[in-house]
């Protein structure tokens, strides 16, 4: 499966959001991933978590937060949640609003 994922922090508005979208149409399973458009991905979740509660995940190290990170609705295998929680640290390093693109295929899982 090939899926993006949208990280947002909302500096003022102290919290974080995550949107995880996924490649759902069978038609496009031997479309290039670099081919791909916005519009052939397809909404699966959207979570928002309070900005204090990522500061205190984040101090208590990498499992902390990929434990927070994961919800009920958002439940990324490891090797996904680990570059989720980096990029979700490396947003709360900045002192402003910050996004970040994540883009996963399981193709990539197999070949390594």
């Amino acid at each position: 499966m090939r899926q993006k994922y949208l990280i947002s922090r909302n500096y003022q508005g102290k919290e974080l959001k995550i949107v995880e979208y996924a490649v759902l149409d069978k038609d496009l399973k031997k479309v290039a991933s670099e081919q791909l458009r916005n519009d052939n991905f397809s909404l699966l979740c959207k979570e928002t978590y309070k900005s204090e509660n990522i500061v205190n995940s984040i101090s208590r190290g990498k499992e902390a937060l990929v434990e927070t990170l994961r919800t009920h609705n958002i439940f990324p295998i490891s090797p996904y949640a680990i570059k989720i929680a980096e990029a979700v640290k490396e947003l709360y390093s900045l002192s402003e609003d910050g996004t970040a693109e994540l883009f996963f295929d399981d193709v990539d899982l197999v070949s390594n």
